[in-house]
């Protein structure tokens, strides 16, 4: 297998992003991240992820602060391997101490995201892969622990058999889910596989009853192929997909396919591969408003989408043995290096990964909109790369 980009320049792209998401994207006081933030009511913030940065203000906000910092622990965790960097876990212990000390003793993760009282479903399951991984790699078993009471609780109390749906948004504050509201759709959450995650390590039927359910119900409501544009964050309505979405629900499809050795999973993966195909520009970008004629829009890159398209073009690679699928991952890890800024004034910037360019509007502010997405997904997707590199290697030398 052969693989192209030059791997030390790589690593230090992956280093300057740990140095980003370690630093200034970091909280390392208990102090709430803009008024957003304050109204969450977390007990702790010391190792939370800032979800955004207003370049042009230098102004933080807060934007989903827990699956961002779960997906922030697994990007770390990736890291401390592909990097051989083992002191990289203790900032992954470290972030990880924000989402443990707000659990709820239920075992809730009070995973809010753009309202302080509405606790999203998808968003406490994306916490859940990078304590799993973090588990692993310390021997902590607490962080197992915790992520397994999440799992339960999501299980126990948003999942409906009957409809083979997860319910979406839990009110805190009346200790109910409701529905009907723009970003309560009820919908078939398949993110990380983390229920045939959960099965594996506790045997537990009913995880995996319920990741089989989701998954044989994404391929009835598949719609383009490898995608689900019916459901939020994508708009029916507008043919408008998120550059996220094969991701989250097809890339877990090969897990299924490995569990159940039905190919209908393993095909439906590859829909979404190819859906990131098109999707993908020349240059490796993404956009955030892409259509379903693959038509974008001229500005509002998705960075992290890039990333993520990296990370199923390698999976398709290392499942196939087709070097297409790594000349694809390629582009796009390139046009996340070229997103990189590592020579900045602001010190707040310094190694991030830009999510996107905002367009114009009449002035000369800076143009950069930071989300923490681009910078975790980069690091993940690049860590992943390296190790299919290192695996490589090793092989040619037995």
């Amino acid at each position: 297998m052969r693989f192209l980009l030059d791997q030390n320049k790589l690593k230090e792209h992956v280093l300057a992003a740990v140095g980003w998401l370690t630093g200034p994207g970091c909280c390392h006081e208990n102090t709430p991240v803009g008024e957003l933030g304050k109204a969450m009511n977390y007990k702790e913030w010391r190792g939370a992820i800032r979800g955004e940065y207003n370049a042009a203000e230098k102004k933080w906000g807060c934007c989903c602060p827990y699956w961002h910092t779960g997906q922030a622990v697994k990007a770390l965790v990736m890291a401390a391997d592909a990097l051989e960097k083992k002191d990289l876990l203790a900032d992954a212990v470290f972030s990880a101490g924000f989402l443990l000390a707000n659990q709820r003793e239920d075992g809730l993760f009070p995973a809010r995201e753009v309202k302080a009282d509405e606790i999203n479903t998808s968003a406490s399951l994306e916490t859940l892969d990078g304590l799993f991984m973090l588990a692993d790699a310390t021997g902590n078993m607490r962080f197992r622990e915790a992520a397994l009471a999440a799992l339960d609780w999501v299980a126990k109390n948003a999942w409906m058999p009957d409809k083979r749906l997860f319910k979406d948004i839990y009110n805190s504050e009346r200790d109910e889910f409701v529905f009907g509201i723009i970003s309560s759709q009820n919908r078939p959450l398949l993110d990380d596989a983390v229920f045939l995650t959960g099965y594996r390590l506790t045997g537990n039927p009913a995880y995996r009853k319920i990741a089989l359910d989701t998954a044989e119900h994404l391929l009835e409501l598949e719609d383009p192929p490898g995608n689900w544009m019916s459901f939020i964050p994508c708009s029916r309505s507008l043919e408008r997909i998120h550059p996220r979405h094969a991701f989250w629900w097809g890339l877990p499809m090969l897990e299924i396919c490995k569990e159940t050795g039905d190919e209908r999973f393993r095909e439906l993966f590859y829909r979404s591969a190819a859906w990131y195909e098109k999707a993908l520009r020349k240059d490796g970008g993404l956009f955030r408003a892409t259509y379903s004629d693959f038509n974008t829009d001229s500005f509002g890159h998705a960075t992290s989408g890039s990333a993520c398209a990296a990370r199923c073009f390698m999976a398709a690679g290392g499942d196939s043995g087709d070097e297409k699928w790594f000349r694809l991952a390629e582009r796009a890890l390139q046009f996340c290096c070229s997103m990189q800024l590592t020579e900045t004034v602001d010190p707040n910037l310094r190694g991030v990964i830009i999510e996107k360019v905002l367009p114009p509007d009449g002035t000369d502010r800076l143009p950069y909109h930071v989300r923490d997405l681009g910078t975790i997904f980069f690091i993940q997707a690049a860590s992943q790369y390296l190790k299919l590199c290192q695996r490589n290697r090793e092989d040619k030398n037995e």
